[in-house]
């Protein structure tokens, strides 16, 4: 009887909030996959080492930083090859998944993708950050959707047969006027992408890139911008910070301390001490933003 090599790992589980999205987190060191198909869109990420993978009659290599995706059905089989480790991520999109994500770039139908490898540095870092943002638990709704969204938009415009058919966005910024105007008058709600591409007509994909182009921001990073304003106002105004945090939009104190620090260098409580001290003068958010 062959032996189960224990330093083999991987969990599999159902992404939160993504209906036939579900995930598998693997680190082999002695795996070999038969040769299989399934029904799902499979994408999978490379974290460290690598294998060898057979699929439409070739051999090839997932080297470190690869991204591979099999169409539903496409016969592949994989095993440990030049490395003494593989760990990866990986993306198994049933049908309604796959409905989801095309809904969001405003196409009905799945293109073919005509590669396994995908040679693109920027998908593999933003789909490992996805998979590694849907493994700790629903928490910032808006954030999780639009790098859904964007990272799998971004791979059917760039590398599937369906590219031609997703819809562009537009150029003009004046496009996002009647967004921007919601954005401003309800960032403390629980703003979705779809209600924000609706003012203007958009899909989420187009409502992302549009963003991208016209403001240098997503719509996340511009409504954060917005609600840490909100929170500075609130804070000066003599609030604690929980619910300062809370009366901006941000879902607990620990995501208003995280957006906090990262934009000014310092917490919020950092901030309001500095500020009865006369120690320093209280951070400033530029209103153009």
């Amino acid at each position: 009887m062959a032996r189960v090599d224990t330093r083999n790992k991987s969990r599999y589980w159902h992404a939160p909030a993504v209906p036939g999205m579900d995930l598998l987190h693997a680190d082999f060191t002695t795996h070999d996959y038969a040769p299989h198909v399934h029904d799902s869109l499979v994408v999978a990420v490379t974290e460290v080492g690598g294998s060898e993978f057979k699929s439409r009659g070739r051999t090839d290599v997932a080297r470190p930083q690869a991204l591979l995706v099999f169409n539903p059905s496409e016969p592949h089989s994989g095993r440990m090859g030049g490395s003494d480790r593989w760990r990866y991520r990986s993306f198994y999109l049933a049908e309604p998944a796959i409905q989801e994500v095309l809904n969001a770039a405003g196409i009905d139908q799945p293109g073919y993708f005509t590669s396994n490898v995908v040679t693109d540095q920027d998908l593999v870092a933003r789909f490992l950050a996805l998979h590694r943002m849907l493994d700790g638990g629903p928490q910032d709704a808006l954030l999780h959707r639009e790098s859904l969204v964007r990272t799998f938009g971004d791979l059917f415009q760039r590398h599937g047969q369906a590219a031609r058919r997703i819809p562009g966005a537009p150029r003009d910024a004046a496009a996002l006027a009647p967004v921007l105007e919601i954005v401003r008058d309800c960032y403390a709600d629980s703003l979705t992408l779809e209600q924000m591409g609706a003012a203007a007509g958009l899909t989420p994909f187009q409502l992302i890139v549009a963003f991208k182009r016209a403001l240098g921001l997503t719509p996340h990073a511009y409504l954060t911008q917005l609600r840490l304003r909100s929170a500075l106002r609130h804070l000066r105004s003599g609030q604690s910070v929980a619910d300062a945090a809370l009366a901006s939009g941000f879902y607990d104190q620990s995501a208003l301390n995280k957006h906090f620090k990262r934009t000014f260098g310092m917490t919020p409580l950092q901030c309001v001490r500095a500020s009865v001290l006369g120690t320093a003068a209280p951070p400033s958010i530029n209103s153009d933003q």
